[in-house]
């Protein structure tokens, strides 16, 4: 009987096994839910990667478990989306993940607008840790990072160990580019957050991103006045 790939049963041979086998996005797809069944789930940004993946995954599970790790900081596009995408997929399980800590009670304990003092430890506390217990009942999740996103990402695999949730990490988008990304939700006619529109390539909470001139670095306007480039969620 096969040994179902989890971060304890890890075999790098094995790993590079499945990655060199699983030839495209799709592939991959169908791979991670028969390998995981209910046991993976889909982080989503609600970025323009996350409609070319939710749309994917609605074609070979219609029933998928996403969630989106709601700060409380997001921008109301974001939000109004969201419900977009509830409206056009009702049978996917979207769910908006909370952090333990209100604003309020962020404020009280860490002071006025962390994010401005302390980023790392605002993401930690609004994105990571919620995250983290997520994953913590469940085999393996699905990113849509890609390669060409920034030097950080540029050896991401299909399927990958990840250490700092210890779990397994999917990755069907690896070789999409921005233009992929795009030419796929205005074929399929998909829906997409308005700030995309004006020079938001990557949209994360309002409070840490800005638009940017320049289209060739999709993560520019992520905490632009700092030398943060990740809001910890990833290693690679």
């Amino acid at each position: 009987m096969k040994t179902l790939l989890t971060y304890e049963t890890w075999d790098n041979n094995e790993a590079l096994k499945i990655n060199n086998e699983l030839k495209d996005f799709m592939n991959v797809l169908k791979w991670a839910y028969q390998e995981y069944q209910d046991q993976i789930v889909y982080a989503c940004s609600f970025g323009a990667e996350g409609m070319v993946l939710i749309d994917l995954i609605s074609k070979i599970n219609k029933n998928a478990r996403i969630i989106f790790l709601d700060t409380d900081v997001h921008f109301k596009e974001t939000y109004e989306l969201i419900e977009k995408i509830k409206n056009k997929y009702p049978t996917l399980k979207i769910e908006l993940i909370k952090p333990r800590l209100s604003l309020a009670e962020q404020a009280e304990q860490f002071g006025e607008k962390l994010w401005e003092v302390n980023p790392n430890l605002c993401c930690k506390l609004r994105k990571v840790d919620p995250l983290s217990l997520q994953l913590s009942g469940v085999h393996a999740w699905i990113s849509g990072l890609r390669r060409d996103q920034s030097d950080t990402r540029r050896n991401v695999q299909y399927i990958n160990k990840d250490d700092k949730f210890n779990i397994i990490k999917v990755c069907p988008l690896i070789h999409w580019t921005w233009d992929d990304v795009w030419s796929y939700i205005r074929i399929n006619q998909l829906p997409y957050n308005e700030l995309h529109d004006q020079n938001y390539p990557s949209i994360g909470c309002k409070t840490c991103t800005i638009p940017v001139e320049d289209e060739l670095d999709s993560r520019a306007g992520r905490w632009a006045s700092t030398n943060k480039k990740e809001c910890g969620l990833h290693q690679a």
